[in-house]
């Protein structure tokens, strides 16, 4: 049997159903009895693992009809994909969003693998240390000018 914990079998089978379907209406009551957990369970899988940074857009509604609509977002073009993960990192970027927009650029072939690994050793915490008091300050601006940079080769 698989390793997996309810949180990754919760995210493999709704991105399963977006696989055959761009959106989806899921009731969360429903859906923490399918998976046997509680419905904050639920809000945590599509909070943490449907992000517009991972390339999806979310929608809920409370209340006894309520819903939460996840839709796959279609990127048309790689410079719009660049203009809204600059609008993303803004000031500050944790090193986390920082790994999880260099993985979308590359899904995307916006990057390949190599220039991907590149970034993300000049992104990660071990090149900051102690030192930078204010590292999620400097790493947002080092990304902003990947992201520049990256859109320059577009044109």
């Amino acid at each position: 049997m698989s390793n997996q914990n309810t949180s990754d079998l919760i995210e493999a089978y709704l991105k399963k159903i977006l696989e055959e379907s761009s959106k989806i209406e899921i009731r969360r009551a429903e859906m923490a009895h399918l998976f046997n957990c509680v419905p904050s369970q639920i809000n945590y899988v599509i909070n943490t693992r449907f992000t517009i940074q991972r390339g999806y857009s979310v929608e809920s509604k409370r209340g006894g009809g309520g819903y939460i609509r996840i839709a796959k977002i279609q990127i048309s073009d790689s410079n719009h994909l660049l203009k809204q993960m600059a609008q993303f990192v803004g000031q500050d970027l944790s090193e986390k969003d920082a790994l999880i927009l260099i993985q979308k650029l590359y899904e995307e072939e916006v990057i390949t693998k190599r220039e991907g690994n590149l970034m993300l050793s000049v992104l990660g915490k071990q090149v900051f240390g102690k030192v930078v008091p204010h590292e999620n300050v400097l790493r947002a601006q080092l990304m902003q000018l990947f992201l520049e940079r990256l859109s320059y080769e577009e044109e």
